[in-house]
């Protein structure tokens, strides 16, 4: 599985991003799946996860409301639709894939096996 990230960019306070994550290989189903984000003030933070299934999704406070992940393991890829976004949501953001079976480990960056190489949000307000 090797994640890759895209639909980063520049958008204005209140608008909205869809972040894709697709992944290579034929084991995408295999993984739970989750987003960090990162800056150099907070370091890699947890953002969303969703199981296997896509039955099981979390987020940390600031996203909940806004932030919605879903997944396609028909097409291997992970979203994250980010709306109402805000200057603080500014980060490059992550997509991983983790291989532990059971949600409590979804939010520790360091339980997670493959990285994708991050994209850039920037929201100007």
């Amino acid at each position: 599985v090797q994640p890759v990230e895209s639909g980063g960019g520049l958008v204005q306070t209140g608008g909205s991003l869809r972040l894709s994550c697709a992944s290579s290989g034929t084991t995408f189903s295999n993984y739970a799946m989750g987003w960090f984000r990162q800056t150099p003030k907070n370091g890699r933070v947890f953002v969303a996860a969703i199981s296997r299934s896509g039955g099981t999704t979390m987020y940390t406070d600031s996203a909940k409301g806004r932030f919605t992940i879903s997944r396609d393991n028909a097409k291997n890829t992970v979203y994250l639709q980010m709306n109402s976004l805000k200057p603080e949501d500014t980060a490059i953001y992550y997509c991983a894939a983790n291989s532990a079976n059971y949600s409590g480990s979804y939010y520790y960056a360091d339980l997670y096996d493959y990285w994708g190489q991050g994209t850039q949000v920037t929201v100007s307000s």
